[in-house]
């Protein structure tokens, strides 16, 4: 079952396709129901300490680097599916061991075997990753691999929808008691084991062709450090890295100061998750086209900011009054960050593309997904540790009034723990963006232009909410662009006024009219008593 086919048939392709839609939505599932917030939620759960929690958010993270050597074994091995399949079942072994955790009395030891089962589970699952990978790339005829991803993406979408939500509400249930959450947590983790098994043998059943004859290429690690030895590629790599290790240092224990510090439920931190996706989503096709018009790091330049300013904005999250207003707070920052980390993703993956040589694009973005893991992943660890280090420390900040009725504080700001942990993640996110002013990239712009065309394409969208949008934009004459355009040049319809008027005498009617265009091109002459008129209106008021 596991050898690969010297010939396939499209008659075993097709079949094949089908079972990976099988793998695709049970695949899905087990990522949402045991990964992300989840994961975090069982952490919580055990009473994990900051430094455990920030090794756990860097396991997913740092074991992107096994895809590497992976490489060599599966040039070694021509074994691909055999290399994938024992891969994500071997991997899927460590979900019976998450169902275990919360039932092992000691806390430490619980933490301990927690980040065990989860650097068996990440650890495989990228290393299978890389002969996935090829597989499927050689498996699924070129023209119609776009449509193979559009539908395996909309398969895991859905199942995705709907696992999130079963999450949610057994997340909800949860916080009950600790024995009831043992059970809800333990629970999850079974369900999820069982749609590994699924996946696992509908991958099992997709057929492999032969992998073509070996050809002689550079050595792994050539390829790899080729990259660095361009200078402009190199610039972009280190703001790769700082902006990854920015956003990393913070965001994993946003979970926790919901949770620990807000007193959030586990259900409304996966809402907050499912939010900012759904505005990634929204907006992805959106920053697309501003990329496509502006390139990518003007629009880099209004992203990365915006995220920042997001992140910063988290430290006052705990000053907004009243837990509705919290509540809101805290999905509008969701809302934006989704919006903003959307078009972050898509131009840094656009601009790695766009400055990799012809020919060589596979190991310039090989060489920044390595060092894009490496920097997220070490950020968590730091976070834990500089989380704890905070915690124990605090800046105040007081603006008084001394008179001799007494002192008045006008201004009193305080930051601890979180806060002070958040704004430091924040500045280190502004050196991502000196970092972003060194990388040179053809035809990008100022941002301020690509902000203009940002509120305008807003305003736009906003008036066409309307349920009449088309009869405003019919009768909303451009009389102000007209006349910036005027003082500037002639306008295309008065060049071309001009061209048609000499060909042939005109009729009445369309003389009429060049009459009338005449005189809205022409500058207007002095009108002598209008211009008294206006002085003896002034003079009267």
């Amino acid at each position: 079952m596991l050898q690969p086919q010297p010939t396939i048939s499209a008659q075993e392709c097709a079949r094949g396709i089908r079972f990976l839609m099988i793998d695709a939505a049970a695949a899905t599932a087990i990522g949402a129901l045991n990964s992300g917030v989840v994961l975090l939620a069982l952490a919580l759960h055990l009473g994990a300490s900051t430094v455990e929690i920030g090794l756990l958010a860097a396991i997913p993270l740092l074991t992107q680097v096994l895809q590497a050597p992976t490489v060599k074994l599966v040039e070694r091995w021509r074994r691909r599916k055999l290399i994938s399949v024992m891969g994500v079942f071997t991997a899927r072994l460590a979900l019976p061991i998450y169902a275990a955790v919360p039932f092992i009395p000691d806390p430490r030891l619980a933490a301990a075997v927690l980040l065990a089962a989860a650097l068996l589970h990440y650890g495989l699952n990228a290393a299978s990753a890389c002969s996935w990978n090829s597989w499927i790339r050689d498996l699924i005829p070129p023209d119609r691999l776009g449509h193979f991803s559009s539908r395996r993406g909309v398969y895991g979408t859905i199942v995705s929808a709907g696992a999130t939500v079963a999450a949610a509400v057994a997340l909800g249930w949860a916080q009950g008691s600790h024995a009831v959450g043992n059970l809800i947590f333990s629970g999850l983790y079974v369900a999820g084991f069982v749609f590994g098994l699924i996946s696992t043998v509908a991958l099992a059943q997709v057929p492999e062709p032969v992998m073509t004859a070996e050809s002689v290429s550079a050595p792994l690690h050539r390829l790899l450090l080729e990259p660095l030895r361009q200078p402009n590629f190199r610039k972009l790599l280190r703001y790769v890295a700082s902006w990854q290790f920015a956003v990393n240092l913070a965001t994993p224990f946003f979970t926790v100061y919901f949770v620990r510090a807000l007193g959030f439920s586990l259900s409304f931190v996966l809402a907050l998750t499912v939010i900012s996706q759904l505005a990634n989503v929204a907006v992805v096709r959106q920053w697309g086209r501003i990329s496509d018009r502006f390139a990518n790091k003007s629009t880099l330049a209004v992203a990365t900011p915006l995220y920042i300013l997001c992140v910063a904005a988290m430290a006052f999250a705990s000053d907004v009054p009243a837990d509705g207003g919290r509540a809101a707070y805290l999905i509008l920052l969701h809302v934006l960050m989704g919006a903003s980390g959307a078009g972050v993703g898509l131009a840094a993956g656009n601009m790695v593309m766009k400055l990799s040589p012809a020919g060589a694009a596979t190991s310039f973005m090989a060489t920044n997904a390595l060092v894009s893991a490496l920097a997220a992943g070490s950020a968590p660890i730091v976070g834990g540790w500089a989380a704890d280090f905070f915690a124990r420390r605090r800046l105040e900040l007081s603006l008084n009034w001394f008179s001799p009725s007494g002192v008045e504080q006008l201004l009193g700001i305080t930051f601890s723990h979180w806060e002070f942990f958040f704004l430091l993640s924040a500045l280190l996110g502004l050196y991502s963006l000196h970092r972003l002013s060194t990388v040179d990239e053809p035809g990008a712009v100022e941002r301020r232009e690509v902000v203009q065309h940002i509120f305008t394409s807003a305003r736009r969208t906003l008036r066409n909410a309307s349920s009449v949008a088309g009869l405003r934009l019919a009768v909303s004459f451009p009389g102000g662009e007209l006349v910036k355009l005027r003082e500037r040049a002639p306008l295309l319809l008065e060049d071309i006024y001009e061209d048609e008027k000499h060909v042939s005498p005109a009729p009445p009617p369309i003389a009429a009219m060049h009459a009338l265009l005449d005189s809205a091109f022409n500058a207007p002459a002095n009108d002598g008593s209008f211009d008294e008129l206006l002085k003896r209106l002034d003079r009267a008021a």
